[in-house]
């Protein structure tokens, strides 16, 4: 009874994570999620930008030539909410930073006191056991630090068009989920492209993404062997030292 007592806060603890050491996945692969309306995600927030002004196309008559139109025939492209576009995400980051500092100061100061309300120095040396008020200071400092950084990521995923905004652009909301044995690896991307970036073969690379968010993760037993426990992460979150 006592031991069932005492594993009813880990029970609780674990269920409330949900993610990593999850009960419900003990014996069984991590679940995956199911596919869905992106925009019916609890987490999905519409975007909303600058815009200018909304401009009438210019009416031409008897021209074979539709307003923005950009082919004779049907564009291929995604270009309305529901159509999907490949995002290539391409990563190669490579920074190292090297910063050495170093720093010292010294100072000293000396005061006499001669005569001190009619009395001289002798006398008041013999009461305060010094004729002169000195003090003095040193101090130094040396830091050195260096950071370096390689991160390399190469994947492609199919987003869909969850928004078209006035000026035209499109919201692309991509997400991914592979599972391998017991590990499953999830991407997802989302960000702003304009109509012109997306290319005949209809896919759109990273850089030209704005507001881009890109996360590539996973979950399983192998994060949870290198994810610290709850215990630790808590400790080094309030540890002083």
């Amino acid at each position: 009874m006592k031991r069932s007592l005492l594993l009813l806060p880990l029970l609780a603890l674990s269920a409330c994570n949900g993610g990593i050491g999850s009960l419900s996945e003990i014996g069984h692969p991590p679940a995956m999620t199911r596919t869905q309306d992106p925009t019916r995600d609890t987490a999905y927030r519409p975007v909303t930008m600058p815009m200018p002004p909304l401009q009438p196309p210019p009416a031409e008559v008897a021209s074979l030539w539709r307003p923005g139109s950009r082919a004779f025939f049907k564009d291929q492209r995604a270009a309305q909410v529901g159509d999907l576009v490949t995002v290539i995400v391409d990563i190669t980051d490579n920074a190292t930073m090297v910063d050495n500092t170093s720093a010292s100061g010294g100072g000293s100061e000396s005061m006499g006191i001669p005569s001190l309300f009619g009395f001289h120095g002798k006398a008041i040396s013999h009461i305060t056991g010094s004729s002169a008020l000195s003090t003095s200071s040193n101090n130094s400092n040396t830091a050195a630090g260096r950071i370096t950084r390689n991160e390399t990521v190469t994947v492609r995923v199919a987003g869909t068009i969850t928004q078209v905004l006035p000026n035209g652009n499109f919201v692309v909301v991509g997400r991914q989920e592979v599972r391998v044995n017991s590990e499953l690896r999830e991407l997802q991307v989302t960000g702003v492209v304009r109509p012109q970036d997306i290319t005949a073969d209809n896919t759109v690379t990273h850089d030209r993404m704005a507001e881009a968010r890109i996360s590539y993760g996973g979950r399983g037993q192998l994060s949870i062997l290198q994810t610290p426990r709850y215990g630790q992460q808590l400790l080094d979150a309030v540890a002083p030292f």
